[in-house]
């Protein structure tokens, strides 16, 4: 303890403070010591004295505790929480019929014609959105910190979304992995060595309001190699032939590619590269919708929210720029490149095949 903290009351903790109060109270009673001179002693006002002495008297050594302010009652009851959280936990702010709360009325029959006013055209939830929830539902005006501080208390975190695709069929998913990329792997078998890569189509590029905008074609193998294309062009099967032309050049060993669905993946120009090429080239292709199990898709995300997100962008041109320096510098950072094949939905593509 400070030497300054010793000769002032208010700072000393409350501990402390009350087990000093316990000691003052039985050396004035036990030893018959003034109050004066432990109030002096102490650093204690002498009045403070004579109020220890009184409550130890009338209400026994309990009354000598710090007792902490109540504070003001919290506005949003636990009914409330647990609304907040059913409502965030099971619904999004885009549905027009949330979750009934725990009082057993149905938040659309509350909210229908706010709701049908207000659209909330996201699916993420947001603190203002629930405060202007709160005010329909419950007639509560609170501040966004305020339902920050419950929401916290309630154990959730602000998260980044885990977006899946409506037309997603969870059984082909299965059935890919399980059955259909070991068939894939015996194909690779059979070649005279063996490597295999993943090809997607990132979203289209624009930045500072330019009308053209830039589209990326990425490639990356377990090995951690990844290769890429940048092009201004609309992706279609000439542009996706001449990457792989691009791919190949080089390449001793034949290349296992499997596609997402894209419309120029799956084109008759395309197949018939790829028969023309069968010695080089072999074509698969991912279930429809299910780009979370296909490694090439964390190319952009580390791109996008790893190297660009922060950047200030000056327009097409210095995009152009910063796109491709990032792309090269993860280019060389094959660790980061392996990581992809590690995730949960990804793991499947990096193990290797069983021996023949």
């Amino acid at each position: 303890m400070s030497f300054e903290r010793m000769f002032d009351a208010r700072k000393i903790h409350d501990e402390v403070i009350n087990y000093l109060r316990r000691i003052a109270v039985r050396v004035i009673e036990e030893k018959h010591y003034s109050p004066d001179l432990v109030a002096d002693l102490f650093g204690i006002d002498r009045t403070s004295i004579y109020d220890w002495l009184r409550n130890d008297h009338h209400r026994g050594e309990e009354a000598l505790d710090t007792r902490k302010a109540p504070g003001a009652p919290w506005v949003i009851t636990p009914d409330i929480d647990a609304w907040m959280k059913k409502t965030i936990l099971h619904s999004t702010p885009q549905e027009r019929d949330l979750v009934a709360s725990k009082a057993g009325m149905h938040l659309s029959e509350a909210l229908c014609k706010n709701t049908q006013k207000q659209d909330y055209n996201t699916v993420l939830w947001t603190s203002k959105i629930m405060v202007d929830l709160l005010k329909k539902r419950f007639d509560l005006w609170v501040s966004p910190s305020t339902v920050n501080l419950h929401l916290h208390a309630l154990g959730l975190r602000v998260k980044k979304p885990c977006y899946r695709a409506f037309g997603r069929d969870p059984a082909k998913i299965k059935k890919f992995i399980n059955e259909e990329f070991k068939e894939i792997q015996k194909v690779a078998q059979e070649l005279t060595g063996r490597t295999w890569g993943l090809v997607c189509q990132p979203p289209e590029v624009k930045a500072c309001d330019e009308k053209d905008g830039d589209h990326m074609l990425s490639m990356v193998t377990a090995d951690g190699e990844l290769m890429f294309q940048i092009t201004t062009e609309k992706l279609n099967s000439s542009v996706y032939i001449e990457f792989l032309k691009k791919v190949l050049r080089g390449r001793t060993r034949p290349l296992i590619v499997i596609d997402n669905r894209a419309s120029y993946h799956t084109s008759k120009e395309v197949k018939q590269f790829a028969e023309d090429h069968a010695q080089k080239i072999r074509l698969f292709f991912l279930p429809p919708h299910s780009s979370e199990i296909n490694p090439d898709e964390q190319v952009w995300n580390e791109i996008k929210h790893r190297q660009l997100e922060k950047q200030p962008i000056k327009g097409l041109i210095d995009f152009e720029h910063r796109l491709y320096a990032a792309l090269l510098k993860l280019q060389n950072l094959k660790e980061i490149i392996q990581s992809f094949f590690k995730l949960p939905d990804t793991q499947y593509a990096g193990l290797k095949p069983s021996p023949a």
